[in-house]
């Protein structure tokens, strides 16, 4: 999804938002810094196969997914990451890795680490590597109507 379209999709929905310009950064906790924005609010979107079908975890910059957690959580019988070549074709117009945590366009289930329920805004790759969206939680879960568990653990390294 280009970063026009995700805006639209925001406007017609009436969500107050702001986008930030940033320098080019790749990881989750480098984007953050380089827009100032603390990593537990940072959003990253990380792809994986459930029972080998594709599906969105949501979660801070500052923790990383687990996936033991993810299948105890929900009851799956397999949980693996997803590899590029898997998903690169479901987002033809956001660069790799930078796609933002929208899985309700494309028909993904969503499920957000609960931590980052507790946050008043989140921020979230818009698409690129440059751009970010930072809009309330609360109109993110009104859109998305993620599945919040308990999916990840702090970064100790």
């Amino acid at each position: 999804m280009a970063i026009k379209k995700l805006k639209t999709y925001l406007d017609d929905n009436k969500i107050k938002y702001v986008s930030i310009i940033h320098s080019q950064a790749y990881t989750a906790q480098q984007t953050a810094e380089s827009a100032h924005i603390p990593g537990k609010e940072m959003a990253k979107t990380v792809m994986v196969k459930i029972d080998n079908e594709l599906a969105m975890l949501v979660l801070p910059a500052s923790e990383k997914a687990d996936l033991d957690l993810v299948k105890g959580a929900i009851q799956a019988n397999s949980v693996q990451l997803a590899s590029e070549e898997e998903f690169k074709d479901l987002f033809p117009n956001c660069e790799t890795g930078a796609m933002p945590p929208f899985g309700n366009l494309y028909e993904l289930p969503v499920y957000v680490e609960e931590s980052l329920t507790r946050d008043e805004n989140i921020a979230f790759n818009a698409g690129s590597h440059t751009e970010l969206i930072k809009l309330s939680y609360t109109d993110y879960k009104r859109l998305v109507k993620p599945k919040v568990v308990r999916i990840s653990t702090t970064y100790t390294s």
